[in-house]
């Protein structure tokens, strides 16, 4: 039976998902497709303390039954009600009670959860590469986590304890009042100090929530900053400094939370006072009315018991506050991080990329990453269908974000990009990502099996594929001899995170692997054998000689002796390109790229300054 009322939401449908930025349509947009469910929960509390309250005000109807029924015929003038109230307590009270703890417990908050953390987390994965340079990626991970569960939480806490001791505190004013209005004045004054508390304390707790909520994804943010950095930080022997890192970190968020308990403990005295104030009045008024023959001795008892329910009900709300304030300041806080649009954008209805020849064109490209140097300074350039180019310069030319505006990693600042004839701009990202192979000088692994990292070149592709791919990779003879500290051994190791467990030359073959699996149209070798020993480097160079058959190829090299055999090399200084031409050609020319070639040729031992080597 819980099974069925666990799947009656599922989190994962499709649809259009642009979070809003502000906190109550943040709240709407996520609810409203669950918007049934929530309403049911709502209706089984009402349900709750209405029986609830039925039960106080039956116990001083039965008192007064007592003291002046007769007891010989007691059953036989009254047992209709009492059965009706016995079906009440023993069937319909459980049974509400029970309805509402399968929907708060197994329906709405884990689907809920998980429907949040979903879709917060499809549109981050859309954010742009620049989103994902400038943020922690531990702070993005917990605001997204945390987010789904203090808005779950914050949910049902409005609805279990606030929803359900509004609609008892409502039903105990109408008893009162119906015994006698003297007895309501100081239940509803009683009200009025909880709402002018909660108008007062409210904003400035939710305020100190959020700051709290940022404060603890900072925290998180830095341990797994220092975490992930675990190698250089002990290579640097800087354990000590990034004690002290965390130890700020800790400090400031247990301020932050100090700050923010401050108000609440505040809040618990000031509502303890209230608290004690409604039941000396409600005593007081009952005794008197009572005296003067007002009330009955069990209207009496209904009206302590309500009270003192309520005030022991007034605990659950602090508590309830307590977490609600936190969970609101935490859905807040991770707002402004999660419903940043995207800065980078396919166009509505934008076509795929369809590569027939491969030919790409650089049209005066201006590119600076927003500031007011730009990298590159109006690049044209043609690569010719087939065409197997090697990119040239010392650091900081623009190399690189050549190949990262091809791949439109960010949007140009001037100048389009085009493959085919395409502006790469106009097509979809997913189309142009998916015909270029990449690899790149710093190879990051996912924490998955070796098999999982070579098959994300090709979903598809079967073992006989991957194992021809790591082959071809000079990457099988280390693969079959591969454990894990879980027994997997083999295409079956997991590689650690980013994978730390193999060597630099190790996660450079899977990845080359991964792009020969890949097989796109338009290849792209961004010093892609720079973490290979001589040995295996001759080996792969002869496969990628293969791979780049009838491809575009763009490949980058400061080992300049890895690229000379390419069509074309194109030398840039300074955000510019400054000689093309081929090796022969360039040498010839003694320009740049004639320099650059004897320094590495042994040409710099008599004739370089020192700082000259280190401009390298």
């Amino acid at each position: 039976m819980l099974r069925y009322f666990e799947h009656l939401i599922d989190p994962f449908v499709p649809e259009e998902n642009v979070p809003p930025t502000g906190l109550i349509a943040f709240y709407r947009h996520f609810l409203m497709p669950v918007w049934p469910y929530v309403v049911a929960l709502m209706a089984a509390g009402l349900a709750v303390s209405l029986a609830e309250v039925a039960i106080y005000s039956y116990v001083g109807r039965l008192v007064d039954l007592m003291a002046h029924g007769q007891t010989a015929s007691f059953l036989s003038d009254h047992g209709w009600q009492l059965a009706g109230m016995a079906l009440v307590v023993v069937v319909l009270r459980p049974l509400v009670n029970a309805t509402q703890t399968i929907l708060s417990n197994q329906t709405l908050p884990p689907a809920l959860t998980a429907r949040v953390r979903w879709l917060n987390h499809l549109h981050v994965i859309g954010q742009s590469y620049s989103f994902f340079q400038n943020d922690f990626s531990g702070r993005i991970v917990t605001k997204i986590v945390q987010t789904g569960s203090a808005l779950t939480q914050s949910i049902t806490q409005v609805i279990d304890a606030l929803w359900v001791i509004s609609v008892f505190v409502v039903s105990a004013l109408f008893i009162f009042a119906d015994v006698s209005l003297l007895m309501a004045v100081p239940l509803a004054i009683w009200v009025v100090a909880l709402a002018t508390l909660a108008y007062f304390f409210v904003p400035r707790v939710r305020k100190r929530a959020a700051a709290a909520s940022e404060a603890r994804s900072l925290l998180t943010g830095k341990l797994a900053d220092i975490y992930g950095n675990i190698q250089t930080v002990k290579l640097f022997a800087r354990d000590g400094r990034e004690e002290e890192t965390a130890r700020n970190a800790i400090a400031e968020q247990t301020g932050r939370m100090l700050d923010q308990n401050r108000l609440l403990t505040t809040l618990s005295i000031l509502m303890q006072f209230t608290n004690a104030a409604l039941i000396g009045a409600t005593g007081a008024a009952a005794v008197v009315l009572w005296m003067r023959g007002s009330i009955s001795a069990g209207e009496t008892a209904v009206a302590l018991g309500l009270v003192m329910r309520l005030t022991v009900m007034s605990g659950r709300v602090m508590m309830t506050l307590t977490g609600l304030f936190d969970n609101v300041g935490t859905v807040e806080d991770g707002m402004r991080t999660i419903a940043r649009p995207h800065g980078l954008t396919d166009q509505p209805d934008a076509p795929q990329l369809i590569v027939s020849k491969g030919e790409i064109a650089f049209d005066d490209v201006v590119f600076g990453y927003g500031g007011k140097v730009p990298v590159l300074r109006g690049v044209s350039l043609v690569v010719k269908p087939g065409e197997r180019i090697g990119l040239v310069g010392r650091s900081g030319a623009g190399k690189t974000t050549m190949v990262s505006l091809l791949l439109r990693l960010y949007d140009l600042e001037g100048g389009a990009i085009r493959i085919d004839g395409q502006d790469i701009s106009t097509v979809t990202q997913g189309s142009l990502r998916a015909a270029v192979g990449v690899v790149t000088q710093d190879t990051a692994l996912l924490n998955r099996s070796v098999r999982d990292n070579i098959r994300y070149g090709r979903p598809d592709a079967d073992d006989a594929a991957v194992r021809r791919a790591a082959r071809q990779a000079a990457a099988d003879g280390f693969i079959e001899g591969l454990a894990d500290p879980r027994g997997r051994t083999g295409y079956d190791a997991h590689v650690g995170e980013r994978g730390v467990k193999l060597s630099g030359g190790q996660r450079q073959r899977i990845a080359i692997a991964r792009v020969l699996l890949k097989d796109a149209p338009i290849l792209v070798l961004d010093e892609a054998t720079s973490a290979l020993d001589s040995e295996i480097e001759a080996v792969i160079q002869e496969q990628l000689e293969g791979l780049m058959e009838d491809k575009t190829v763009i490949a980058i090299a400061h080992r300049l002796s890895t690229i000379a055999a390419m069509d074309r090399l194109v030398v840039m200084d300074e955000g510019r390109i400054v000689e093309t031409g081929t090796h022969q050609e360039l040498l010839a020319a003694q320009g740049l790229y004639a320099s650059l070639w004897a320094r590495q040729s042994g040409g710099f031992i008599g004739g370089l300054a020192p700082h000259e080597i280190a401009a390298e």
